[in-house]
């Protein structure tokens, strides 16, 4: 049986290069080659072949990365948008292309897990595995004993018409607590606190499952370690495999992070 092919865009998307309209604007332009001849728009490749873009060999799509990245507040997790000031793609400027595996909401701040790996961004963006993701979470007047315990039973969302699930929350301040969700409802602690008559002034996340954002500022980011690699794989029900680990020092993204 032959190789399963794939189209070139796609190809080329999965390789971390650029999206799959960006790689139909690269061929356009003449400055994708297989194996040494221009590549024409639609074409299939098996990845066996040698793949180049403006001359620059690319290396196989299997090589996997996973990155901690601290985004700032005021940066949008999205990949276009003309009506926002600042976007995570243009905020974080890595060699591979990487996406975001579960969003964090403009006025948010904190650890968000970057990657080119589809299977691992799909495990952990399924509700029913009910991963953990930590946060801090500031308001604007002081915590009862009675509102905590509310929160910790689940709360019913009026507007998504969907009772949270229950949670953990461990009072650090008068108006700060430490929150532990197991499922990912869009602006969910806003949401949350608003049921119980509390603004948000502030919203971090520390921790998604295995991974924490210790030692990182706003705007930078780090490559996984080995251990936390395997750690996190294997809390997704995942095998690790074609991955590009390299020792992980902290590196600021290219753009402005105020």
């Amino acid at each position: 049986m032959g190789e399963r092919e794939i189209r070139l865009n796609k190809y080329l998307a999965d390789c971390g290069i650029c999206s799959r309209r960006d790689a139909d604007k690269l061929v356009e332009q003449g400055v994708v080659t297989v194996d040494g001849r221009p590549a024409q728009m639609g074409m299939k490749v098996t990845g066996q072949e040698e793949v180049r873009v403006r001359g620059k060999k690319i290396a196989g799509r299997d090589r996997k990365v996973v990155l901690a990245y601290y985004k700032p507040t005021g940066v949008v997790c999205t990949e276009r948008d003309v009506y926002a000031k600042r976007i995570i793609t243009e905020e974080m400027k890595y060699p591979v292309r990487v996406t975001y595996a579960g969003r964090l909401d403009k006025d948010s701040e904190g650890l968000l897990l970057m990657t080119n790996d589809g299977r691992l961004i799909d495990a952990m963006m399924r509700g029913a595995n009910g991963h953990e993701k930590e946060y801090v979470v500031k308001v604007s007047k002081e915590w009862t004993n009675e509102v905590l315990d509310h929160l910790r039973q689940g709360v019913w969302l009026e507007d998504m018409q969907v009772r949270t699930r229950p949670c953990e929350i461990e009072q650090i301040g008068p108006k700060t607590i430490r929150m532990v969700l197991t499922q990912g409802l869009n602006r969910q602690i806003r949401r949350m606190c608003k049921t119980q008559g509390y603004a948000v002034t502030s919203l971090k996340r520390t921790r998604v499952i295995n991974i924490v954002l210790d030692g990182l500022r706003p705007g930078e980011y780090r490559e996984l370690t080995r251990e936390e690699l395997q750690g996190l794989y294997e809390r997704c029900g995942m095998e690790q495999s074609g991955h590009e680990c390299v020792h992980p020092q902290s590196r600021r993204g290219q753009g402005s992070m105020g």
